[in-house]
């Protein structure tokens, strides 16, 4: 969507200031805003007679200027939010920000306009490889506590660092830059710029906030991520719904992914598609048994509308914990509200076992749960019986994560596939083709051990398999890399590691370098954390804590995600790291990995998997325990959107459960893998 405003300085200057008021009002009116109009107008009067001001000046001293172009509050779609203003000279682009009226700057305004500067550089199509100049223009402003240093990064940026200038300075900074040698591409073509191709590649937090504000998976996906995209998958499950409801009948999709292509994003875009909702059907329900998950998604839906309280209780109709869910299914004889519901992460359903063991623990503590009968369910079982009462169409959509099982009692995709054919045959089944015979399999899985049962309709569509990453977009061979990472395979990960030149993957043995590496790369409004396994315990000896006690505040997991830069709950802090349980389904854009105890090189034997015994560590022999610890790692370094550093301890030779010959191994393979150490030579 182009800006509300855009001309030359020469047609800006020709115009009153109440035709280009006129013209933003009727821009605002047009996106639903009428009603701020007055609340803005003030701000956009004080903004027009600094701009006047300094186009003027700079006409005089600069003649070619003239033909510069200015635009006023140019979208960012990613952060659903405008720049106030963009100057476009022959080769360079200045992203400014306006402070009205104010004379205390804080810090969090540098990084805001930084932030939108990085989001031309990096989804932009017509801004690649410019200049982009991010500056905060005010009155006057107090400097005092204002950090105004270049970004300590490795190569050259085009994103310069932000400024802050007062409206008295604006024309000679902008003449200052341009001066400037700098590029010699062909000049910026105003109406191209501001029509530009914009693909963001939105974090699960922004996507989810750009669903619920009514925006449609088009408007966020990145298109050009593949053909099998996350618009051809939204598309594919709204044709099943309109089938469904049309013939009544009852569908289940298996919908799959690598990590980070979107199968969070392309369920939530279903469960509150407003295409669905016009058609007069039921609002579909988004549920998770990702407990981090539900409430940080959660927070942030309720915290990014103009009414909390209404919010709060809209949001928990939207997005619900899948346990609670198909307990409340059960109870009633009732068919559920939804006729469609989305089911996250449906591999980590609970099998039975787990189910009877949680339910009894459940009982002895006096909660009501379910009579005895469904103690023999697993939960793919249960949720199928619960959508099952609908008398005529229902739609379930399992999201299926390859190599994302990582906790005792998760049933597994084979689970779904059992009950499917056991106990429901009259549903039918569309499914990636990944997961049914002859398929690739997902992490060795798949729906169904051999055959395809002939009782059960099958239908195998591309729609459902999405093959590329989007949460790295700038790394789509990341999960390829992991995968070759935690399956042993060095030679693979170092071919592959070659393809990541835009992806930043750094190695050191010291946490301070790992955190200043961190701190030098993240720029803007960018998110930073520490993740850490959850059985690497013996990380306390670097000052990492991990164990449920001391990590167990409330808001913890909200806190840790959304807080911003200077409150110490946040995750830029960089003193908290993230388990898998609490990052699955996340993400952030700059990961410190910490690396744990529990899952280390034997140069002579592969990985070796072990748990803290009290004071001891032992050997973890199952494979199915073993797989649950690969997994995490696979989880852990899927996190991290732009770059990651991983940090991998010393260990000690007085210390057996800090073993330094195998901390050491470790470090070697990953540097075998393709992963470039940062230490000095002597650190090593």
């Amino acid at each position: 969507m182009p800006a509300y405003y855009r001309a030359s300085f020469t047609e800006f200057l020709a115009q009153s200031d109440a035709e280009i008021l006129g013209t933003l009002a009727a821009a605002q009116g047009v996106e639903g805003h009428a009603i701020a109009f007055n609340a803005q107008t003030p701000a956009w009067q004080e903004q027009l007679v600094a701009l006047r001001s300094a186009c003027n000046w700079l006409r005089g001293r600069h003649p070619s200027s003239s033909n510069w172009s200015l635009l006023l509050e140019y979208p960012i779609p990613r952060r659903q939010k405008r720049i106030d203003t963009v100057i476009l000279s022959a080769q360079h682009i200045y992203c400014l920000e306006f402070k009205t009226g104010a004379h205390k700057l804080p810090q969090s305004s540098l990084s805001q306009v930084e932030d939108y500067a990085l989001d031309l550089r990096d989804f932009h199509a017509v801004s690649l490889g410019r200049e982009i100049i991010p500056a905060v223009v005010c009155m006057q402003f107090d400097a005092a506590g204002i950090r105004l240093t270049e970004p300590a990064v490795t190569t050259p940026d085009v994103v310069k660092a932000p400024v802050v200038c007062d409206y008295a300075g604006l024309g000679q900074f902008l003449l200052d830059h341009d001066l400037v040698a700098g590029t010699t591409l062909e000049a910026i073509d105003p109406h191209a710029w501001d029509h530009s191709a914009y693909r963001p590649v939105p974090t699960i937090l922004e996507a989810a906030e750009a669903l619920f504000a009514e925006h449609d998976v088009r408007d966020i996906a990145e298109a050009s991520a593949s053909t099998q995209n996350l618009t051809h998958t939204s598309d594919f499950l709204l044709s099943v719904v309109d089938r469904a409801q049309r013939t009544g009948e009852k569908v289940v999709c298996i919908l799959t992914g690598v990590p980070g292509a979107g199968k969070t994003l392309a369920g939530l875009n279903l469960a509150h598609n407003p295409a669905i909702r016009a058609t007069g059907l039921p609002n579909a329900v988004f549920l998770s048994g990702n407990g981090p998950l539900v409430r940080v998604v959660s927070a942030s839906l309720a915290a990014s509308t103009l009414a909390p309280p209404d919010a709060t209780r809209q949001v928990g109709a939207f997005i619900q914990n899948v346990h609670s869910y198909i307990r409340d299914g059960l109870r009633l004889d009732a068919p559920p509200h939804e006729n469609i519901a989305v089911f996250d992460e449906a591999q980590r359903a609970w099998d039975a076992s787990h189910v009877a063991r949680r339910y009894s623990q459940l009982r002895q503590r006096g909660f009501d749960v379910l009579g005895e009968a469904f103690d023999s369910m697993s939960e793919p079982e249960m949720m199928l019986r619960v959508m099952d009462k609908h008398p005529s169409w229902a739609v379930l959509v399992a999201l299926v994560g390859g190599g994302q099982e990582i906790n005792d009692g998760e049933a597994g995709l084979e689970e779904w596939g059992r009950a499917l054919s056991t106990k429901f045959p009259h549903w039918r089944i569309a499914a990636s083709p990944a997961v049914l015979p002859g398929g690739a399999g997902l992490s060795g899985h798949r729906l169904f051990h051999d055959a395809i049962p002939e009782s059960s309709p099958v239908e195998a569509a591309e729609e459902l398999h999405l093959a590329v990453s989007i949460r790295s977009y700038r790394a789509e061979a990341l999960s390829a890399w992991v995968d070759a990472v935690v399956g042993g395979d060095s030679a693979t990960a170092a071919q592959v590691a070659q393809q990541l030149e835009h992806y930043p993957l750094k190695l050191t043995r010291d946490l301070s370098t790992a955190r200043k590496w961190i701190n030098q790369q993240r720029r803007g409004e960018r998110r930073s954390g520490l993740l850490a396994s959850a059985g690497a315990l013996r990380l306390r000896a670097e000052g990492i804590e991990l164990s449920q006690g001391f990590r167990g505040n409330k808001g913890q997991y909200e806190n840790w995600y959304l807080k911003p830069d200077g409150d110490s709950r946040a995750s830029n802090q960089l003193e908290v790291a993230a388990s898998q349980f609490e990052c699955q389904g996340l993400e952030i854009d700059w990961g410190g990995l910490c690396w744990g105890e529990d899952f280390l090189w034997q140069s002579d034997s592969g990985w070796c998997y072990s748990r803290l015994n009290g004071a001891s560590r032992g050997r973890v022999p199952r494979e199915n325990k073993q797989r649950y610890i690969r997994n995490a790692y696979r989880v852990l370094l899927t996190r991290a959107r732009e770059g990651m550093v991983i940090f991998v301890p010393k260990g000690c030779d007085s210390d057996p459960t800090l073993p330094r010959h195998l901390f050491n191994a470790t470090a070697e393979y990953l540097a075998c893998c393709g992963v470039n150490s940062i230490d000095e030579p002597h650190a090593s």
